[in-house]
């Protein structure tokens, strides 16, 4: 089981660059940064966790440009999204920030992806959901350095998000607030690739922002299927 960081990068928290040099330091194997380009001030839809949004939801750093800080200034760190909002974000654009970063960090990067929760933040961007488009066959360099792509890692619970890490991902990417939603999940997961004939060791599992105390990491690892990775939040997982 591998175990790492998670945080919102911000204007007012610890640099990402000294974050990730003491990651490394400490033997941690990963550091994941969400996104939100922005938040409306509309509180049309209500926040997943319940109360009041907290503050680091509109002050985070473009994911990519942060990763690339961290990944500048380590080795073996691996650097992630948790998760990128690919829905609000332009697919060439995003493909080249992508094989970009994975490149330049040579082959760390892990590329976790979402549809997202905000519904305002999406319609800002003109996307709600079900927005779709296609484009020609286009030239596009660098290539990343992970073959034949960095590993796709895709968020959420529901069986329609299992099916999907089945059919098309690399991984599975439940959050850690989601408790025993994801001893179930796994369950699951592991029903769906056998009946689509795919080898469970062919997809990973990463819980995203796990509790970061031993009673957790321990009680994960004794299930029958356990997750593999695990990022925390720093402030507790970083002793």
């Amino acid at each position: 089981m591998h175990v790492g960081l998670c945080m919102f990068a911000t204007d007012y928290a610890i640099r990402i660059d000294e974050l990730a040099r003491a990651a490394e330091e400490r033997g941690f194997e990963s550091l994941f940064v969400p996104e939100h380009t922005h938040i409306p001030t509309s509180r049309r839809t209500p926040f997943p966790g319940g109360g009041q949004l907290p503050k680091e939801y509109s002050h985070t750093f473009d994911p990519f440009v942060s990763l690339m800080a961290a990944a500048a200034v380590t080795k073996r760190l691996k650097v992630g999204t948790g998760i990128c909002l690919v829905i609000e974000r332009d697919t060439i654009t995003m493909a080249k920030e992508v094989a970009s970063l994975d490149a330049l960090s040579g082959g760390r990067f892990l590329f976790g992806i979402g549809a997202g929760w905000n519904a305002e933040e999406m319609e800002n961007h003109g996307t709600v959901f079900k927005t779709r488009y296609r484009f020609d066959p286009i030239w596009a360099w660098p290539k990343p350095a992970q073959k034949p792509n960095p590993p796709v890692l895709l968020g959420g619970e529901s069986g329609h998000t299992l099916q999907r890490v089945v059919d098309f991902c690399e991984g599975w990417f439940p959050r850690g607030r989601a408790g025993d939603v994801i001893l179930s999940g796994l369950k699951d997961l592991q029903a769906r690739a056998a009946r689509a004939g795919r080898d469970m060791k062919t997809i990973s599992v990463s819980v995203f922002g796990a509790k970061p105390d031993e009673q957790t990491l321990s009680r994960a690892t004794r299930a029958p299927a356990s997750p593999g990775r695990f990022s925390g939040c720093p402030q507790t997982a970083a002793r």
